[in-house]
């Protein structure tokens, strides 16, 4: 016997919970299948405990900086990674409580298993089939593991989540999001960290001001940058340790660990979609229409399989925005994808929203004008080290419309919020210029560039 649902959220993860829980508020019979931890990437291994871990970095950062305030710390402080672990995942566990309880509360059944399609409009979950007269595909991605030699020697972002205690020594290989902030959160708890580059700089796609940024930074904090490292092969020494060789013949070796942040990949290759009908990209992500609509009526893809923004509030935002427009009667109702705000926790971190200098230079030409501030912020005012905050503004025609804001230094991350408002809802440099600074801060540079 099929039971059947108004919408059915395969994949338990931010945007399938969202999606789910906003057509219950609307009046929606909905459920979610998930065979999994309730979060997704996001809660369990992703977003949260990334965070988590930075914070503990940081605190470290500023433990090693306190004698430039005054501060006498008696002795040497250490790390109980372990006991850092243990407090992480007992957070992460009442989250997964916290989804549970809000499901519970809203309505919204919860299947365990993992889905297949039937056909168009039915799924199977450990041999019981369930239909819906919507169904979201909202089931993720993984890690991307090279295709190489010895490859399996290393570990993924999922495995570093897993470590049980601190590698003295580590590679982290890649060049996005995860392995910038990874390398910088270990590097930073006081492992030996080198973050291995297929090219010259990471963070391809941001601006060349927080890349060139970026790379200044590590510099100064003497986090080792290989360059130019195309990794062929890795290989298991004698000592236990591992080595990596790199296409023109060079080796990086003695790493007790070594992490693969190389990207991620769509899960849907188990999902039989070739039974509905759904078109699927060769990477295996799933086209939509800008309504989240597959090439199937009625089936739908949202978050990270759907979308170049692999970003939690990405998927949440289209999820309710869906939800809205399938149940709550708002017709046309859909996520934009524009001037999406997004921040990496790096080491400091980077907050960035809207269009590139380069991308602007690339559409408007000559109507482009740069306000460019390079200054150090008082959180080294009494310290020796003296680093710099950048920050950018990308203005475009001759009323200066603010179409790209980019931040690198101390408290990016919390500053970024309110001058993404700003940009998407079309201010000018008039309206910065306009706007009365908040003395003394780092973010008052943002309105005083000239």
């Amino acid at each position: 016997m099929t039971e059947h649902f108004d919408l059915l959220s395969i994949g338990g993860g931010s945007g399938g919970l969202a999606t789910a829980r906003r057509a219950a508020r609307h009046g929606a019979r909905s459920a979610v299948i998930e065979g999994a931890r309730l979060g997704g990437t996001c809660v369990n291994v992703g977003c949260v405990p990334k965070k988590v871990m930075w914070n503990a970095s940081s605190l470290a950062w500023g433990l090693r900086h306190a004698a430039d305030y005054g501060f006498r710390l008696d002795g040497s402080f250490r790390l109980d990674w372990s006991d850092l672990r243990r407090r992480r995942d007992d957070y992460i566990e009442r989250l997964n409580s916290i989804y549970l309880h809000n499901l519970e509360r809203e309505g919204v059944t919860l299947i365990r298993g993992y889905a297949r399609f039937v056909d168009e409009r039915t799924v199977e979950v450990e041999g019981r089939c369930y239909s819906a007269d919507h169904i979201v595909i909202a089931t993720g991605g993984r890690p991307r593991r090279p295709d190489v030699p010895g490859g399996e020697l290393a570990i993924d972002s999922d495995g570093f989540f897993a470590l049980d205690r601190q590698p003295h020594k580590v590679a982290v290989v890649g060049a996005g999001y995860i392995a910038v902030e990874l390398c910088g959160v270990l590097h930073h708890l006081g492992s030996d960290t080198t973050l291995v580059l297929r090219k010259d700089k990471p963070l391809r796609g941001f601006d060349e001001m927080l890349r060139d940024g970026f790379m200044e930074a590590a510099q100064a904090d003497s986090l080792h940058v290989v360059t130019g490292f195309d990794t062929a092969r890795l290989e298991r020494a004698s000592d236990g340790s591992i080595a990596l060789y790199s296409k023109d013949g060079r080796c990086l070796d003695g790493y007790e660990v070594v992490i693969w942040a190389v990207g991620r990949e769509p899960n849907t290759d188990s999902l039989g979609l070739e039974n509905a009908g759904v078109e699927v990209n060769p990477d295996g992500s799933i086209p939509t229409d800008p309504f989240q609509q597959t090439n199937v009526p009625g089936i739908y893809a949202i978050g990270d399989i759907a979308s170049k923004w692999q970003l939690t509030p990405v998927a949440i935002a289209a999820g309710r925005r869906l939800a809205d427009r399938l149940f709550g009667g708002m017709e046309g109702r859909r996520l934009v994808y524009e001037n999406i705000p997004t921040v990496v926790f790096s080491h400091p971190p980077i907050g960035t929203v809207g269009m590139t200098e380069e991308e602007a230079r690339a559409r408007y030409g000559d109507a482009v004008r740069i306000y460019t501030s390079r200054f150090i912020a008082m959180d080294y005012a009494l310290s020796a080290d003296k680093r710099r905050t950048l920050m950018k503004l990308v203005c475009v025609g001759p009323e200066e419309k603010v179409v790209g804001a980019h931040i690198l230094g101390p408290h990016a991350d919390e500053m970024l919020q309110g001058f993404a408002v700003a940009v998407r809802m079309g201010a000018t440099k008039r309206d910065f210029d306009d706007t009365v600074a908040i003395h003394p801060t780092s973010a008052e540079e943002m309105v005083t560039m000239v």
